[in-house]
């Protein structure tokens, strides 16, 4: 199954109700990315302007902590209402233990890697995971190029949710996807994509959405 996320990360902050409805009836999730200016080097909300947000979505929100000291910094997420959390593996002393509380809380619990950050890091992990997350650019901002030569790691982590038995892990994929690099993506084994700049800067956000979803299906 694919499933397209649209980033408000390039969206218009000041008016995100209605960017948000833009893509609504054609999203099956809305991303939200929290940035701390300490992960990594740009900030974009407060816990209470996120969970305003969350509250607030017409989607529901898979929300991606770009924040330090995550095994504490995140606990507060799990008493929104946010579908899906994820955690940058970086930024987690016990990855094991915080994924598991996310998930005792009802949320799917997913991990983040950045592009720097091999595969085989989170390989244990896998019975605790809903999702993993493999950065295809470096965290931080939107409109980044498209990293291809991360493809290896979406690759690996298919074969092992194939041949492992994880059906139901989603693999995602965030940063620089557009209508010519999903294709890629869902070559190497990606499932559920995070879209931004290519959808929020286009005057049909929507359409771009769609496009998106048909170029991912049509990869056989």
């Amino acid at each position: 199954m694919i499933r397209l996320c649209p980033s408000i990360l390039n969206a218009n902050f000041d008016e995100l109700p209605n960017e948000i409805a833009k893509v609504a009836r054609v999203s099956d999730l809305l991303h939200l990315d929290v940035m701390d200016n300490k992960f990594v080097p740009n900030f974009t909300f407060s816990f209470e302007r996120a969970r305003e947000i969350i509250e607030g979505s017409q989607l529901p929100v898979d929300v991606h902590l770009m924040i330090a000291n995550a095994d504490k910094e995140a606990l507060p997420y799990l008493d929104t209402s946010a579908v899906s959390i994820t955690v940058h593996f970086e930024a987690c002393e016990d990855p094991l233990s915080l994924l598991t509380e996310i998930r005792k809380r009802g949320k799917r619990a997913a991990i983040a890697l950045k592009p720097g950050t091999g595969i085989d890091e989170i390989k244990d992990l896998l019975p605790a995971l809903d999702m993993i997350l493999v950065m295809t650019v470096e965290p931080g901002f939107g409109g980044q190029k498209f990293m291809s030569e991360v493809m290896p790691k979406v690759k690996a982590a298919r074969k092992w949710l194939d041949e492992g038995g994880f059906g139901d892990t989603w693999l995602q994929v965030d940063g620089g996807i557009n209508l010519e690099t999903i294709s890629t993506a869902t070559k190497a084994g990606a499932d559920t994509f995070v879209a931004g700049s290519v959808v929020f800067n286009s005057p049909d956000p929507a359409g771009v959405i769609e496009n998106l979803r048909q170029l991912a299906a049509a990869v056989k």
